[in-house]
């Protein structure tokens, strides 16, 4: 069966993210095409990149970037809710990709963000990245908006049209995450 992880790209206190993340998955786990798993960056701990070898020659020596690579790559594709954090990825989740190449390669991923634009910004900058780590970003993402996605700017109630546009994102990356499968395969 097809693994999409959902990657919870904020660590910070307080975050919007976990409730957007938990959206995300209720939403998947009704479907029956592929599982899926929230990925918080909060469980790895992962310090700024402390690995002294670039991650495309996989020579990973620390323990945590060996347990987030073995996480990783048990996965066929990706959904990743981040915030926008000043016009761009929020640290954390940039250094968290940064660790790795070889166990992004080949697979899909899709956005669910949110900021003040609904997180535009930051999808840009994640499209970027992900073509240069050989991933196939889908075209449909998920834009929350602070102002009317969240009550407060805080309590976290989307409006009815984003479960749609969810459906969709979900529906590209599971169908790219099999179309991927015999290249990830070789």
């Amino acid at each position: 069966m097809t693994k999409i992880g959902i990657i919870l790209g904020s660590t910070r206190p307080g975050r919007n993210g976990e409730a957007v993340a938990r959206w995300v998955h209720e939403v998947a786990s009704q479907r029956t095409d592929a599982e899926f798993e929230i990925v918080d960056l909060l469980d790895y701990k992962l310090p700024v990149l402390d690995e002294a070898y670039p991650a495309s020659l996989g020579n990973y020596t620390q323990p945590h970037t060996q347990a987030w690579a073995q996480k990783i790559a048990s996965f066929d594709g990706y959904i990743i809710v981040t915030p926008e954090y000043n016009r761009s990825v929020p640290g954390a989740l940039k250094n968290a990709i940064d660790f790795l190449y070889a166990e992004w390669n080949n697979k899909a991923v899709g956005f669910v963000a949110y900021g003040s634009l609904g997180g535009g910004r930051a999808v840009e900058h994640l499209r970027g990245i992900a073509g240069e780590l050989q991933m196939a970003d889908v075209r449909s993402q998920v834009a929350l908006s602070l102002f009317t996605d969240f009550e407060n700017f805080s309590v976290f109630k989307p409006a009815d049209i984003q479960r749609e546009t969810l459906v969709t994102t979900l529906d590209q990356v599971v169908a790219w995450s099999k179309a991927l499968a015999p290249l990830r395969a070789s």
